[in-house]
């Protein structure tokens, strides 16, 4: 796919790798770009230098995510890529408040189905449409100390694979963006997140050339890190001595 005469929308587009995202689309000239973020102060300078269309978002409502949809194709047409970026990570494990349980599910998922729940009747009508999932490596493997985010990000890799199977054959296409460590106020929020990252830490900029990359090949999983394709592989080899490892690292990094 190029972006070129396309109608793009990139939701948590305000900074991180939404905003980096945004910034590289624009340079390829689409037809509209469209940027979604629950902080519009800071999304409005965003698009202003991007050359977009700022909105207020709040993904985890399902008739936000519609309105802003319905928004786009009746100023602008069909929607050709959908980049369901949004999200957010905490340190948690079993004992957090379950009510942050919900509201990581509602925004690292359910935000993506009430995407595609109004975006695939139209593009499968049409023959055609792009899904971006922005997820994880977590998605892949697993973020020691977020249980939520691990959980959550596992699923938004598991529901754009099932949208890739169901409705490849109808001209939709989705890609899995699942970048390990970034440069972004996600990582850096956490001292637990950055002590994992050491030195592997990549900038939005470097990821979102990645995924212009990804985005003109067309592949489902789109690797920053291309090690992660291997820690994936070895996860599958050997999953009990995969767990073994991970357990080593934990107790290396935070001890006990």
């Amino acid at each position: 796919m190029e972006i070129a005469e396309k109608v793009v929308v990139v939701t948590g587009a305000a900074s991180g790798i939404g905003e980096a995202m945004a910034r590289r689309f624009a340079k390829e000239g689409p037809a509209a770009l469209v940027l979604g973020d629950l902080d519009l102060e800071r999304l409005e300078d965003v698009a202003e230098a991007a050359g977009g269309l700022a909105r207020r978002l709040d993904v985890s409502d399902p008739e936000a995510n519609h309105s802003l949809i319905d928004e786009v194709e009746g100023r602008y047409g069909p929607v050709d890529l959908f980049c369901a970026n949004a999200g957010y990570a905490l340190v948690g494990d079993e004992q957090t408040a379950f009510e942050e349980w919900d509201r990581m599910w509602q925004v690292n998922l359910m935000s993506h189905v009430y995407a595609a729940s109004r975006l695939i009747p139209g593009w499968v009508a049409r023959g055609q449409g792009y899904f971006l999932s922005t997820a994880s490596a977590a998605g892949l493997l697993t973020n020691l100390k977020a249980v939520q985010y691990s959980v959550t990000k596992h699923a938004a890799v598991a529901f754009a694979e099932w949208l890739a199977v169901t409705y490849g054959d109808a001209g939709v296409k989705v890609s899995c963006l699942c970048p390990q460590f970034v440069n972004t106020p996600l990582l850096t929020g956490a001292e637990e997140f950055t002590a994992i990252g050491g030195d592997n830490v990549l900038e939005p900029d470097q990821v979102a050339e990645v995924v212009m990359e990804g985005l003109r090949q067309e592949t489902f999983l789109i690797l920053p890190h291309p090690e992660v394709k291997q820690y994936f592989q070895s996860k599958a080899d050997d999953y009990d001595r995969w767990i073994g490892g991970m357990r080593k690292l934990q107790r290396t990094v935070f001890g006990g």
